[in-house]
């Protein structure tokens, strides 16, 4: 046993020496701690550069987030070649005119969630090299007259989140390049007129749900648009004549889930260079008048899972287009279907119309069912009923008298179709 010991330590001595002399963790820690290099790099990773502002965070010196700073100004000594600033979550109330015009490398400017209740005529002066502007989240009511102009080169305005109820004339003008604008989520009631003057080219305009009116020519000298569209409009007073108006080399055109109740003559008149128009699963109450100018200023038009309450006359719709898509719509299948039947809402075959479209009746039995299931020499048209109705007033004439009498209706009843 004893010999055993003697042999186990001769071996196992040279290897516990050479382990006693290796640094232990701990002492490798603590003579690190020490050093001048680790002491020079943990100052380094705690302190703050000189030059950026407090309360900011300053990931170089193109590239500063003050959120949540408490700012109700720009904070001062910024440096002057900041690319991409954030101020979101500040006390900014106001943005002034030429607030930002000594900040003229900015890219990309942030203030959302701030209490921004006003934008100034020309507030965004100087900032020739900025590209995405983003006020979302904020108390501001309104777009105001030139709130927005002269943007020479921003691509991007979100606009979403914001109580804006209105976009004044102007507010856009001599902003040529902008391609998206973002207004979801704003009680907007109101277009003015020449609000989206001066733009030139916008790939994207997305108006957010509830407007109630738009003015004539609101979107005049609205050029090259990709996308304008327009979801859950509730228009108190129809679409008004010369709404489009001026409006030209657009994409496309979506008009969503709207109440329109009445489209007025010449709603559409002064489109030019159009894809395609979409009305898309509204209701309209009355069709004054529909028409798309003989020019084929409009490429294809979708009209698709609407209500119409009232047919329009056969004179009062006419559809110079290339493309005509008419399907899944609810037409009113009294009388009126003979008028529906007689316009430019059908393109090719009566019947494949009738299939595609559908009723609206007050007799339970065809309410809701396809159009092709009413038998048509069933329902006298709007002008024999009436004469009909004439004839039923039980006055006792000859019948020389009543041929005459006959004809004076129909002439009378022609004219009140006709009016």
């Amino acid at each position: 046993m004893y010999r055993r010991a003697q042999i186990w330590l001769r071996y196992s001595l040279p290897w516990l020496a050479l382990l006693a002399s290796l640094p232990r963790p701990l002492d490798a820690a603590v003579a690190a701690l020490g050093s001048p290099i680790a002491t020079d790099a943990t100052k380094a990773a705690s302190s703050t550069p000189d030059w950026c502002i407090q309360r900011c965070m300053c990931l170089s010196k193109t590239q500063i987030l003050c959120n949540t700073g408490g700012f109700t100004d720009i904070p001062s000594k910024l440096p002057h070649n900041v690319e991409e600033l954030t101020l979101s979550k500040n006390d900014f109330h106001e943005i002034r005119k030429n607030m930002f015009a000594h900040l003229r490398s900015l890219h990309k400017l942030e203030l959302d969630y701030n209490n921004i209740s006003a934008i100034k005529p020309f507030a965004f002066n100087g900032l020739s090299k900025l590209k995405v502007l983003s006020i979302q989240h904020t108390p501001l009511a309104h777009i105001g007259e030139f709130s927005f102009a002269a943007l020479q080169n921003v691509t991007t305005i979100l606009l979403a989140h914001n109580r804006i109820a209105y976009i004044a004339g102007k507010a856009f003008a001599g902003s040529s390049q902008i391609q998206f604008i973002m207004l979801t989520h704003n009680p907007l009631v109101v277009i003015q007129s020449n609000a989206f003057s001066g733009l030139t080219y916008v790939e994207n305009l997305v108006l957010p749900g509830g407007i109630a009116d738009i003015e004539p020519d609101a979107f005049n000298g609205f050029e090259y648009v990709g996308l304008l569209k327009m979801p859950y409009m509730d228009l108190k007073d129809g679409l008004k004549a010369n709404t489009f108006r001026g409006l030209k080399h657009v994409l496309k055109i979506m008009i969503q889930t709207s109440d329109l109740r009445i489209i007025r003559k010449d709603s559409f008149v002064g489109l030019d260079q159009v894809g395609s128009l979409n009305i898309i699963s509204s209701k309209i109450d009355a069709i004054e008048e529909f028409h798309l100018n003989a020019n084929y200023s409009v490429s294809i038009l979708r009209f698709q899972k609407n209500h119409v309450l009232r047919a329009p006359r056969p004179d009062d719709v006419a559809f110079h287009v290339s493309n005509l898509y008419v399907e899944g719509n609810h037409f009113p299948c009294d009388c009126q279907i003979h008028l529906v039947l007689d316009s430019d809402f059908v393109n090719g075959s009566a019947n494949e119309f009738r299939r595609r479209n559908y009723c609206i009746s007050n007799a339970p039995e065809f309410n809701g069912r396809p159009m092709s299931s009413v038998d048509l020499d069933s329902i006298a048209s709007c002008h024999d009923r009436l004469t009909k109705d004439n004839y039923g007033s039980g006055v006792s004439v000859g019948s020389g008298a009543l041929s005459l009498l006959s004809l004076g209706f129909v002439y009378a009843s022609r004219l009140l179709v006709l009016a």
